[in-house]
């Protein structure tokens, strides 16, 4: 009776298995996604922190947000470290051969790595 009902409603839709590439795209799709979700949360975690400044250290704000948001503990360590470095930010002033490094970081070009892929494909052909 079970494997008849198995046919119409199997365990996934598609194949555990991915191409290579594709593998790598949802990868990078993924790694996205984790990056603006955490910066959504250290914008969220900013926002609390001035909120409550008259109430609570930023300390405790940073706390309490991560708490009554229900981050989860590998993202919410993420989430208190980044929020700390930006709010760290206007109080220890950058060094600087920091901020020339930075500079020259913006002046170069992006890299997509799907053309760096590529490229690596076409010598070895």
């Amino acid at each position: 009776m079970f494997r008849f009902l198995r046919r119409f409603f199997p365990e996934t839709i598609f194949a555990r298995k991915l191409e290579p590439g594709a593998e790598r795209r949802l990868r990078l799709a993924l790694a996205r996604a984790e990056e603006a979700l955490v910066r959504a949360h250290v914008d969220n975690a900013l926002m609390f922190v001035d909120t409550l400044a008259e109430d609570l250290p930023f300390d405790r704000a940073i706390d309490a947000y991560v708490r009554e948001m229900g981050v989860p503990e590998p993202l919410a360590s993420t989430v208190a470290t980044r929020t700390l470095v930006v709010l760290g930010q206007d109080l220890v002033p950058y060094r600087r051969r920091a901020r020339e490094a930075e500079d020259e970081d913006e002046m170069r070009p992006k890299l997509r790595l799907d053309e760096a892929t590529d490229g690596r494909q076409r010598r070895r052909a």
